[in-house]
C-alpha cells in the first residue's frame, strides 16, 4: 500500500538527466511531462515543479562543455534559465508558469520563508505551474542547498505537499547496481530511508552519485512527514500510471509529521550555534518532550542572538534537534548549568525559565 497517492498537493522534481537531449533540452519529454501535469490539474490536484536544466541549457546555448569553476557555471545557468523556462512556457501552451529562484539563505529566513511559502500558495490559487531551481547565479557553496533533490524536500515542507515525487533517469533504488549486476532485483519500497543510508558507505553503489542524494532528500521530506516516489523520468505516463496506483519506481513511506514552524525547524541547513547538553537533559527532550532548562546546557558555540535557531547537540556530539533560543548566545553562556530560578538574579531579567521551549522545537531522529 502507498499512502499518498491520492495526495491533492504534489512536489514533481525534474531531473539534469531526464531533460537533457542531444542538442541540449529535450522537448519532447518536457512536452510530455507538462501534459501529464495539466491532467493531473484536471482531476484537481495542485503541482509544483522543481526543475533542473539552466546549466544544460546554457551549455547548448555556448557550446561550451561541463563547467568546473563555480562563477563558469553561474554564468552558463544566467545564461540557461530564461531559456529553460521558455522551454517549460512552450510546453505548457498558455498555462501561465512562474519561475521561482531559490538559495538556502532564503529558506533559512523565517521571515523570507514565510513570504515564499504565501507566494507560492498565490501562485496555485491562480492556477500557475511554479517552476522552481536554485538560484546558481548567486548561490555561493556555503549558501547552496548541495541539489535539487535536497530543494525539492525542503520545497515539499515549505508547501505542505502531500507528496513529494522525484523524476530521474533510473527506474527505482536497487538491491545492487544494475550497471555491475543485471539480475539486481528493484526495491519497491522503502519504510525509512535512514536504514538504507546507514549501509550506504564507501564502495556500495548506494552510497555514491546521484541516489545517495535522492535518498537524503526523501529523508528529509518523509521526516516532516511527505512520502516520496522515485520514478523513471522519460517513461511516457509515468506520473499518471503512478498515482493511479500502478507499481512504478520506489516508494519512501514518511516517518513523522512536523508541520509550520517545527518543519521549518527540521529542515534548516545550518542554524546559527549550537549549544551542547548533558545527558539528562537529552533524555527530558527525547523521552518526555520536555523543554530545554538553563541546567541542561553544558557549552554554548557560535554567536546568536534571542529568537534565532540553534542546534542542540549531545556531548558526544551527536544531534538531538534544532530549536529557537530564548536568550542571546552571551546570555546562555551565564545561566548555563544553573536553576532556571537562578536566571533573575544572574542577568538582572527574565524572559521565560526556558533556554528553548518545547513547542519552538524539532528533534531529530536517530539517522
Amino acid at each position: 500500500m502507498r499512502p499518498g497517492l491520492s495526495a491533492k498537493r504534489l512536489v514533481v522534481k525534474v531531473g539534469s538527466a531526464v531533460l537533457a537531449g542531444p542538442g541540449g533540452l529535450d522537448l519532447g519529454v518536457m512536452a510530455e511531462l507538462a501534459r501529464q501535469v495539466l491532467a493531473l490539474k484536471a482531476a484537481g490536484r495542485e503541482v509544483v515543479l522543481v526543475s533542473s536544466g539552466a546549466v544544460a541549457a546554457g551549455m547548448s546555448a555556448t557550446g561550451l562543455p561541463r563547467p568546473q569553476d563555480m562563477p563558469l557555471k553561474q554564468a552558463l545557468a544566467a545564461i540557461g534559465q530564461p531559456l529553460l523556462m521558455a522551454a517549460w512556457r512552450e510546453a505548457f501552451r498558455g498555462v501561465p508558469v512562474a519561475q521561482v529562484l531559490l538559495t538556502a539563505e532564503d529558506l533559512a529566513s523565517r521571515e523570507r520563508y514565510l513570504s515564499a511559502k504565501a507566494t507560492l500558495k498565490a501562485l496555485l490559487d491562480l492556477g500557475a505551474i511554479p517552476v522552481i531551481n536554485e538560484n546558481d547565479t548567486v548561490a555561493f557553496q556555503e549558501i547552496r542547498f548541495g541539489d535539487n533533490d535536497q530543494l525539492s524536500a525542503r520545497v515539499a515542507a515549505l508547501v505542505e505537499a502531500g507528496l513529494l515525487l522525484l523524476l530521474s533517469d533510473v527506474d527505482a533504488l536497487y538491491e545492487e547496481d544494475p550497471k555491475q549486476n543485471p539480475e539486481a532485483k528493484p526495491i519497491l519500497e522503502v519504510q525509512d530511508p535512514a536504514s538504507v543510508l546507514r549501509h550506504a558507505g564507501e564502495g556500495n553503489p548506494l552510497g555514491s552519485g546521484g541516489m545517495r542524494s535522492k535518498l537524503l532528500a526523501a529523508r528529509l521530506a518523509g521526516r516532516v512527514g511527505i512520502p516520496t516516489l522515485l520514478l523513471p523520468g522519460r517513461r511516457p505516463g509515468v506520473l499518471v500510471e503512478a498515482l493511479e496506483g500502478r507499481a512504478l519506481g520506489t516508494y519512501f513511506h514518511a516517518q513523522r509529521r512536523y508541520r509550520g514552524q517545527r518543519a521549518w525547524l527540521y529542515g534548516l541547513l545550518r542554524p546559527k550555534g549550537e549549544l551542547v547538553l548533558d545527558q539528562g537533559a537529552v533524555r527530558a527532550l527525547k523521552e518526555r518532550g520536555a523543554s530545554l532548562l538553563p541546567a541542561g546546557v553544558k557549552e554554548v558555540r557560535g554567536r546568536f542572538g534571542r529568537g534565532e535557531a540553534v542546534r542542540l547537540l549531545a556531548e558526544g556530539g551527536e544531534e538531538v534537534g534544532v530549536g529557537l533560543a530564548n536568550y542571546a548566545a552571551e546570555e546562555i553562556a551565564r545561566i548555563k548549568g544553573r536553576k532556571s530560578s537562578e536566571i533573575e538574579a544572574i542577568l538582572g531579567y527574565r524572559y521565560t525559565e526556558e533556554v528553548v521551549h518545547r513547542d519552538h522545537l524539532a528533534l531529530k531522529e536517530e539517522a
